[in-house]
């Protein structure tokens, strides 16, 4: 496993995944996907650390935290040829507080990054967004009635502005657009869709072009969380 730089632990903290120990831990990815953690258990903690109006709302919020992971595997895979491949009970997840409001936060095992391969590139991607993605997005639908484009919208602002920041730098500008052209084609969706539900969601426009912009084909409800209000990318905002 690849000792992980300064810069990338920086990285990763900037989008709430920390490589130290946690003090508690709430609950895990593994426990996400467990059915008895789904049945209300999930959804009333959600509703509990963000004062959410609805459960629907305070799933939305997690997701879009948990959005920052998904953001964070395509950044590590363009920058730096690494993925975090470690067992979903490692993956943890605790309560913290941000300009007052209370959220979630994630920690990680710095060790559970690994290296890909350029021959593997493609299988990988497909995983990430098949196991770390749509199985995901299929076990928050049992924790109340979300629907799935909400889910999948708040993965993909992240990613959008993941792009942004990778095509902007020289260094990694052609990487990063092999990987999003990847990411673009139907093939790496192949194991539960049809199309790339990337580029449905873009149209293949630059990702520095949809920053902040309301691109979103649903609403986040982040309007419905206390302190928070209607995020840039909301469809409410061509209204």
């Amino acid at each position: 496993m690849p000792a992980l730089t300064m810069d990338q632990i920086l990285m990763l903290d900037s989008y709430n995944i920390y490589t130290t120990i946690p003090e508690r831990s709430l609950f895990t990815l593994e426990r996400v996907r467990k059915e008895f953690f789904q049945e209300d258990e999930f959804a009333d903690l959600m509703l509990g650390i963000t004062n959410a109006t609805s459960k629907t709302a305070a799933i939305s919020h997690f997701s879009k935290r948990y959005g920052q992971f998904i953001a964070m595997q395509f950044y590590m895979l363009t920058a730096y040829d690494e993925i975090w491949d470690g067992h979903d009970r490692d993956l943890q997840f605790d309560a913290t507080k941000e300009n007052g409001l209370y959220t979630v936060c994630m920690f990680a095992n710095p060790n559970d990054w690994r290296y890909v391969d350029d021959s593997e590139r493609k299988y990988v991607m497909s995983t990430i967004l098949y196991k770390q993605c749509y199985q995901i997005v299929q076990d928050l639908r049992n924790t109340t009635s979300i629907s799935p484009r909400v889910i999948w919208d708040n993965l993909f602002v992240h990613m959008v502005s993941i792009y942004a920041k990778l095509l902007d730098n020289p260094l990694l500008a052609d990487r990063a657009m092999d990987d999003l052209e990847m990411l673009e084609s139907n093939e790496v969706w192949a194991r539960f869709s049809d199309k790339s539900l990337f580029y449905d969601y873009t149209k293949g426009i630059a990702p520095a072009s949809l920053v902040n912009q309301p691109i979103r084909k649903s609403c986040c409800l982040s309007k419905d969380i206390p302190g928070l209000g209607a995020c840039g990318y909301c469809p409410l905002e061509r209204e």
